[in-house]
């Protein structure tokens, strides 16, 4: 009876096999075998990836140490979920000075981390600088100015700021467990022109948040034709030469010479992300010098004009792929978030910028805010 009950479920699994490899293969889904090799996404994936290098600063610029630099003891809370979320970069910059800083888990200042969708907040600042200088005419442009896809099927009326506030309406799936989701397929696959064209209009644009990754690889698209130039380069150009960047940064590819994964794949290190902060905390501006118009910086971090799709009520936790917390220790604050745990936080009545890299996150508590986020910004905030 044993034997038999053996061979009927060698029999299921050797037909699953075999029913999954062909799916695989008559699909065109041969990503799968990556994503089954490398399974969940990690923040050294630039290794498995080609990637598209953005040159270090010409003229970098080191930021300064703050004369209690390291002196000020952390709180319990603070080191224990530092420690519970695998934390392996923490940086604090105060009055744009390092006031605390800590690496472990075998990384140092210089090492390369995924930012995962802290790409998206990046993306953002590109589009407001591309609509500083006219190649971007305006955020309600439609899309179907720059991408042909756009130009049928009710896509028309598809917006640039449809996708800067998620609220585009397509029908991207983000699961980031499914092997076969298009959010697996865009980290894994090989061809993602050909996965945006994919991208159907569902729901009226502009009413509803839904959190979509191809909303930002969309607009990775509109900057590339309306600058003639790939984001990598143009990242360069306009943020890593005026921000004294010290480092190169890797950005992840599709395949070989391809498009960067715009919607996270920007792998750079703590102090180098901290100028992106920096950059918002002083509205646009990097040590006196204009780089982002103010009103842009502004609009980014205030709540976009839309509905929370679960359950009805005014999204106030996202501007122009920014998130907001409303008030954390009697302040406001804003940040660029990645789903390992990636984060530059700015909490501007402070003059605080926090950097965090790890490998892990705290849970969700109420409206799209996270649980270690708010621990982050409410200890850095009191103590410092």
């Amino acid at each position: 009876m044993l034997k038999k009950i053996l061979r009927t479920l060698g029999f299921v699994l050797l037909t699953l096999v075999i029913g999954v490899n062909l799916y695989a293969v008559i699909s065109g889904k041969t990503y799968f075998y990556k994503a089954l090799k490398y399974n969940l996404a990690d923040v050294d994936d630039y290794k498995i990836f080609k990637n598209r290098k953005i040159n270090k600063s010409t003229k970098p610029q080191s930021w300064p140490l703050a004369k209690r630099f390291n002196k000020t003891e952390l709180s319990y809370d603070l080191k224990d979920n530092l420690k519970k979320y695998k934390t392996f970069a923490f940086l604090v910059i105060k009055n744009d000075s390092i006031v605390h800083e800590e690496y472990n888990e075998g990384y140092d200042k210089d090492s390369y981390s995924n930012s995962f969708s802290v790409a998206k907040s990046i993306i953002s600042v590109l589009t407001g600088i591309a609509l500083q200088e006219g190649k971007i005419k305006s955020l309600d442009e439609p899309l179907a100015n720059y991408i042909d896809d756009f130009k049928i099927d009710g896509k028309e009326s598809v917006t640039i700021r449809h996708l800067l506030m998620m609220s585009s309406g397509l029908n991207w799936d983000e699961s980031y467990a499914s092997p076969f989701s298009m959010t697996t397929e865009a980290y894994y696959g090989t061809d993602l022109p050909y996965l945006m064209s994919r991208m159907k209009l569902l729901e009226e644009p502009g009413k509803y948040f839904k959190y979509l990754s191809g909303n930002t690889q969309l607009l990775a698209i509109v900057l590339e034709k309306a600058t003639g130039k790939r984001v990598s380069l143009y990242a360069q150009e306009k943020l890593w030469e005026p921000l004294g960047m010290e480092n190169d940064a890797l950005w992840s590819l599709d395949k070989p010479d391809g498009l960067e994964k715009a919607y996270c794949c920007i792998n750079s290190n703590a102090r180098d992300f901290a100028k992106i902060g920096s950059l918002y905390l002083h509205k646009g501006a990097w040590k006196g010098v204009r780089i982002l118009d103010s009103n842009f910086v502004n609009e980014s971090i205030t709540p976009a004009p839309i509905l929370n799709i679960a359950d009805n009520s005014p999204v106030n936790f996202y501007g122009l792929h920014w998130w907001l917390i409303p008030e954390t220790c009697n302040v406001k604050a804003f940040y660029a978030r990645g789903i390992e745990g990636q984060y530059i936080i700015v909490i501007p009545e402070k003059n605080i910028v926090i950097v965090r890299l790890g490998k892990g996150r705290g849970k969700k508590v109420g409206a799209e805010q996270l649980e270690d986020v708010l621990i982050y910004t409410k200890e850095i905030c009191n103590l410092f």
